[in-house]
């Protein structure tokens, strides 16, 4: 079901000299998850100023399924009119195409890039209740058990499974993957100790952290967290070099005017660079990005090619 999240009412002649969107047609910001995840809460963060911003409703739509998978190939087939834009992001649009062997969408033909809304790292967490302290205890652990320690997912191919994946990778050490359908199910069964850890964004592991309920291990980024200072990286815990961050962003249908797509990243980049959204940004652990639609091209190429990598060296398979 849609969330219908409307504009501020503006006399009709002002709407249309606005441009690219007349009243009445509302525009559909599809999300490839559930709502409560972090690319749900972002579009409606977004969803309201631009719809303000266009003169014109934006309308959120909740198509989850297959990592991503569902919603993108249902934006992919919208016409490219600037009415319909995509919620994607490291899944959708960079992991997807490796690991499932028929994809209904090409992440980077199907698509014009619009806007990088921010990327954030993950965070490894276990109960409270947990034994564990250190990664190396993780570790360790993991290496004991039969099968490894279990560690739960959003789902399949997305960020959280593959830091899992990269760090099993490059450790040696086998876990056990649990995957969701979101975040939400998944956090929940970890605070209740029915699964021993998972890697997910601040915005998700954060309340869990502050009420005492989960504990942070490390994160997975370069460089340590500013709302964690004392929770260290992974590659200083010692697997060097190991980085991942997970990054939201916002395309529409391959095709779509360069006209329509300048002004949705003009209206959006000014969103974003708002204190309130800035400050949201911060809250879900994201460092905010300026980059252009056509740098945003370039980083999705490059990401896309470095999941390539480990999801073959690891011989994972979503289907």
């Amino acid at each position: 079901t849609g969330t219908l999240v409307a504009p501020a009412a503006l006399p009709v002649g002002t709407a249309l000299a606005q441009g690219n969107w007349p009243t009445g047609k509302a525009v559909t910001y599809v999300v490839p998850f559930p709502p409560g995840g972090n690319t749900d809460t972002l579009a409606r963060v977004i969803a309201q100023p631009l719809g303000t911003a266009l003169g014109t409703p934006v309308v959120i739509d909740n198509k989850p399924g297959a990592g991503g998978s569902v919603g993108s190939t249902f934006a992919a087939r919208a016409p490219a009119d600037g009415y319909t834009i995509l919620g994607g992001t490291i899944s959708s649009h960079s992991i997807n195409v490796s690991l499932y062997s028929k994809l209904d969408y090409d992440p980077i033909k199907s698509f014009t890039p619009v806007a990088m809304l921010g990327s954030g790292p993950l965070v490894l967490v276990v109960p409270a209740a947990s034994p564990y302290k250190t990664l190396n205890d993780v570790l360790a652990a993991s290496k004991a058990k039969s099968g490894g320690l279990s560690s739960a997912s959003p789902g399949n191919g997305t960020s959280p499974h593959m830091a899992l994946e990269l760090l099993a990778y490059q450790s040696g050490v086998k876990f056990t993957h649990v995957p969701y359908k979101g975040s939400g199910p998944a956090v929940q069964d970890v605070v209740g100790g029915q699964v021993d850890m998972m890697f997910d964004t601040t915005l998700i592991v954060g309340p869990h952290i502050q009420a005492g309920k989960l504990r942070p291990i490390a994160v997975s980024s370069s460089k340590r967290l500013e709302s964690l200072p004392d929770v260290p990286t992974i590659a200083e815990a010692g697997q060097k070099g190991f980085d991942v961050g997970s990054w939201q962003a916002v395309f529409a249908p391959a095709g779509t005017p360069k006209s329509v797509v300048d002004r949705l990243h003009a209206e959006i980049m000014k969103i974003v660079a708002t204190p309130d959204v800035q400050a949201r940004l911060k809250a879900f652990g994201m460092l905010p990005s300026s980059m252009t639609p056509a740098e945003l091209g370039e980083y999705q190429k490059a990401e896309v090619a470095k999941w390539a990598q480990v999801i073959k060296a690891a011989g994972i398979k979503a289907d």
